[in-house]
């Protein structure tokens, strides 16, 4: 399940039960979603909230959100 089904998630909650079922969010990894198939389905804020909650954190860039599955510390390197 690692992709998400090629039709529009019902609800948010539907949207974030596919996004964070996958391997990889499952095993603290990184997943990245499309931002304006997040701002679609769920919205901007809506989708941080969540992240937030959840105690993961996010980047943005070059038009994707970039998720990393784990509570571990960022350190940009360059």
């Amino acid at each position: 399940m690692g992709l998400m089904s090629a039709l529009p998630p019902l609800s948010q909650d539907q949207f974030f039960g596919e996004l964070f079922a996958s391997k990889a969010a499952r095993d603290g990894a990184v997943i990245r979603r499309q931002v304006r198939d997040v701002e679609r389905y769920v919205g901007r804020a809506a989708f941080m909230a969540e992240i937030r909650r959840r105690g993961f954190s996010l980047v943005e860039n070059a038009g994707q959100f970039v998720i990393f599955c784990n509570r571990g510390p960022l350190r940009r390197l360059l």
